[in-house]
């Protein structure tokens, strides 16, 4: 089982299972991958998706080197890579937030998957970064990621050197959201998960959707649909039921619609 599930409290807990691949992004976990995040749209059970990694070595190594990987040639490989660019959509398309609680070292496409999240805590003794550059590569896919969330000199630094940077670091440059002891990792990524869980379903989801929608729009466009979208949000059952409930003094009761 190269990808581990579980579900409690409304938190899909989807764990990277290839530990001794350092977690590496073979063609069955990029398909595992697509699959449990359309499942986790539509499941009602699920509020909240937290993407992991099994052991402390790393949470995503990137693609998987293994030269069986490339025993169907070109092609194969070539939709390969398609495939990843397709977990990428996935991500978005998701209709629940996700959360990234990372546990190891992230590297090459892993630094994608970090990113492709809404929300990410790390541990600080971890370490990011794009190495592709020592084997004559470049981080191609990912930098349609990387460059909505990393300074441009920043990005360019990593991606042109290969160079690691700390995990305190990932959080200044805004890759993350917080580094915190190794101990207390699990802990305050589950608490952040459990705290966006805890609003209306209905409005997380169409805030998410409205967000990835609007960023590659010229602003005139974005501040109409952004308008557009508030009057949908407000027509909401659940925006209804949250200013009730604050008027009340009271704790709201979401029917996610």
């Amino acid at each position: 089982m190269v990808l581990k599930t579980d579900t409690h409290d409304g938190i899909r807990t989807l764990t990277l299972n290839r530990p001794e691949k350092r977690n590496a992004l073979s063609a069955e976990l990029v398909g595992a991958l697509i699959e449990a995040l359309r499942h986790a749209s539509v499941d009602p059970e699920c509020r909240v998706v937290l993407l992991t990694g099994e052991g402390d070595r790393a949470f995503c190594a990137g693609g998987d080197l293994d030269p069986r990987a490339a025993a169907g040639g070109p092609i194969a490989m070539h939709e390969s890579r398609a495939k990843f660019a397709q977990l990428i959509r996935e991500f978005r398309r998701c209709t629940r937030p996700i959360v990234a609680q990372v546990q190891g070292h992230v590297a090459g496409g892993g630094m994608g998957l970090v990113a492709a999240c809404d929300l990410a805590v790390a541990s600080d003794d971890v370490t990011f970064s794009t190495p592709e550059i020592r084997v004559g590569l470049f981080p191609m896919m990912i930098m349609t990621l990387l460059n909505r969330t990393i300074p441009r000199k920043n990005l360019l630094e990593m991606m042109l050197t290969g160079e690691k940077i700390s995990a305190q670091r990932a959080v200044d440059l805004g890759f993350i959201n917080h580094a915190v002891p190794r101990e207390s990792l699990p802990t305050t990524a589950t608490q952040l998960a459990a705290k966006v869980a805890s609003f209306s379903p209905a409005v997380l989801k169409l805030g998410r959707e409205a967000f990835h929608r609007m960023e590659d729009m010229p602003m005139d466009d974005a501040l109409d649909y952004l308008c557009a979208q508030l009057s949908l949000n407000t027509l909401t059952e659940d925006a209804a039921e949250g200013m009730m409930a604050f008027m009340m003094k009271r704790a709201p009761e979401w029917k996610g619609r």
